[in-house]
This record gives C-alpha cells, structure tokens and sequence, in this order.
C-alpha cells in the first residue's frame, strides 16, 4: 500500500491489485470514495469470440432469471408510453420501437417498476487530452444533477491522465469508477478505439455491477431529468440534424470496400454515435462488431467517413434497436429555434474541434 497526494492536496491511497489494475481511494470529507484505475493492455483477450458470446450470454440470461424472479410482472408497451401523445412527431418506428419525446411517457409507471427492481445503470465517458480538461468536470456535475436521480448510477471514467481527474462530491447511489486509458496519436483513432475499451471494460467489471448501461461523449451537457423512460435492451439516438431528413440525404458509409456500407437508399434513421446503451450483453455486441468493422477496414487501409459513428449506424441497420431516443435526449441549439423541441433533455457543447482536437 502506498500513501500519496492529488494534485489538488486531497489524500489518496493506492492499493496494487496485479494484472495491470489499480484501486485508487480517495478520502472525501469522511466518506470513502472508490475510483478504479485501468491500464489497457495491447493484447486481446485469451479466449475466443464464441466463448466470450457463449459466457455473457449465459451471464446475462441467469441475471435476468434472477430480476424475473424478484419481479415477475413484465412491462408492456401501452403501460407506460403513448404514441398519440406527440402527433406532430414520428414516435413508433417501422418495428414498433418507440421513439421517446417528451410527454409520451408515464414516469410514475416507471418509477414504480424499476425501483422494485432497484436496478442500477451504468454511464461511461472518455475525457482525453484537452477533452478532459474542458469538458469533463461540466458533464460529472450535470450528470450527477440529472441522470437516473433516484437510482444508483456508477460513473466509468475514462481519462489519460489520473491526475487531471475533477474531484466530484456526488450525490446518494452515485459513484466513480476512473480508468486511465493510453492516447492515440489520431482523434479519429481514439473515437474509434473507444469501441474496444467498452468492451473490454464490459466483461471485466460492468457486466457485474449494472442492468443497463449508456455511453455518451463528453463534450455534451445535461439539463433535464434523463430517467428510467430511456431504458431498455438497445437504445439508439436520433442524430438531431437528421432526425427528419430523407434517407438518401443521411451521412452513412458509402464505399462499398469499408464494413460499414450501406447502400443508397437503404437504412431507417441516423444515428448519433454521442448517445447509445441498452443492457451490458447489447452494448457488449455492439462495441464487438464496431471494433471488428474497424479493424478490417484498417487491413484493407480504408476508413469510413465518420468512423465509429459509421459503424455503430452498420449496426442498427441490421439489429435493430429495441427503443429509440427523440433529438430532446442530445440536442444541438445550432440547429435553431424547433417546435418539436419541448424539453431538452442533454446538448451539444460548443465544438472547439480547432482546439481540443490539437495534439500540441
């Protein structure tokens, strides 16, 4: 065990755990706050794809019996979301997936569910280089006001740089988990990467801790309760600028020689790689057969045009998901003046791509 200083004059103590994992704990104002610190490996993990799908599955399917068992009563569609709420909008997809706008859905109803459930839910972000320094603090502070309130939420932090870590008094059922991550030399590698580490990250921790589970972008701010209405096995984000747009004007991957091709006029929505989660086994897959998609487009020295983003979009077409998020839950204000907008849920920071995307 080893005692040091923060940065910011706050003891911590360091424990070694082996195999590349340190548990780092702060002590804040007497209470004990637990932050977990990860040193990503370049190796991949010795078991095969089958194995690993075969593991969580078999996971997931007995951490299911067992919330079933304490909750036998199954939530339906029509008991907690009205699709004529909202008539000026699309709210039920071709798959009758809902779409959720503000005042399509019953919070009491929802409330009531999942607090017998007393699930927890899982947020994880990436605050690298200058991202962490501008960003970073804002949305822990945001998402803590905002996110899940009233049920416990661990944060998964990703940063470069331990020292750089905003220190958050959080409030009840809220904790970190910080894991330091290597830097790419390339933005669009660490966009890309980020798919690897989630799924890294979900068979050695998250798969243990939570029942559902977010990824988002840090640069983005929360302003209204995201709550328990975004739940479900694969959740997707409307991408706002295209949220009403014709299929043949979206930005997906056009080159048939990348992974994430997917031919004109073909495809359902656009969706914002800022925002996507479902249960641990969903998210799991995803990041999978994101990563995968890169990779093979690194062999064939191609690179889709908006990378990871191209790629999760590849996904949805061919899963698709079980609930979709309205532009409400990741707004960008550039867009203007909306009447569709009622509640802004999470939005678009400013983008300084100029600045925090320097590597200088």
């Amino acid at each position: 065990m080893e005692i040091k200083m923060h940065p910011r004059g706050m003891a911590f103590l360091i424990f070694c755990l082996g195999s590349g994992f340190v548990s780092v704990v702060y002590l804040n104002r007497g209470d004990w706050t637990f932050l977990w610190m990860y040193r990503e490996k370049s190796q991949e993990i010795p078991i095969s794809k089958n194995q690993t799908e075969h593991w969580l599955t078999n996971w997931f399917n007995c951490r299911s019996q067992d919330t079933a068992d304490k909750e036998p009563n199954t939530l339906q569609l029509d008991d907690w979301f009205h699709a004529s709420a909202r008539p000026e909008v699309s709210t039920l997809t071709d798959w009758s997936a809902p779409i959720v706008w503000d005042s399509t859905f019953k919070r009491s109803v929802l409330e009531d569910y999942y607090s017998k459930r007393k699930v927890t839910v899982g947020l994880t972000v990436f605050a690298i280089g200058k991202y962490l320094d501008k960003y970073l603090k804002t949305f822990l502070i945001s998402a803590d006001n905002f996110f899940m309130v009233g049920h416990k939420v661990i944060f998964y932090v990703m940063v470069d740089d331990l020292s750089k870590m905003p220190l958050i008094e959080l409030g009840p059922l809220r904790t970190f988990k910080v894991f330091q991550v290597n830097k790419e030399s390339r933005w669009q590698d660490i966009s890309m990467m980020r798919m690897k580490t989630i799924g890294d990250l979900i068979e050695s921790h998250i798969k243990y801790e939570v029942d559902f589970m977010f990824c988002m972008d840090v640069d983005q701010v929360f302003q209204s309760d995201y709550g328990l209405e975004t739940l479900d096995e694969s959740v997707a984000q409307l991408q706002a600028w295209f949220y009403k747009a014709d299929k043949e004007k979206f930005t997906y991957e056009r080159d048939p020689q990348s992974t994430a091709y997917i031919p004109s006029m073909q495809g359902d929505y656009y969706y914002h790689a800022a925002v996507f989660g479902g249960t641990p086994l969903r998210v799991f897959n995803l990041t999978r057969e994101c990563y995968e998609g890169i990779i093979k487009d690194k062999e064939r020295n191609t690179e889709a045009i908006w990378h990871d983003e191209s790629h999760l979009n590849k996904y949805y077409f061919i899963n698709k998901p079980t609930k979709l998020l309205s532009p409400e839950y990741c707004w960008d204000y550039k867009i203007g003046k909306n009447s569709d907008i009622k509640n802004v849920k999470l939005s678009w920071m400013p983008k300084e791509y100029g600045e925090v995307r320097s590597n200088s």
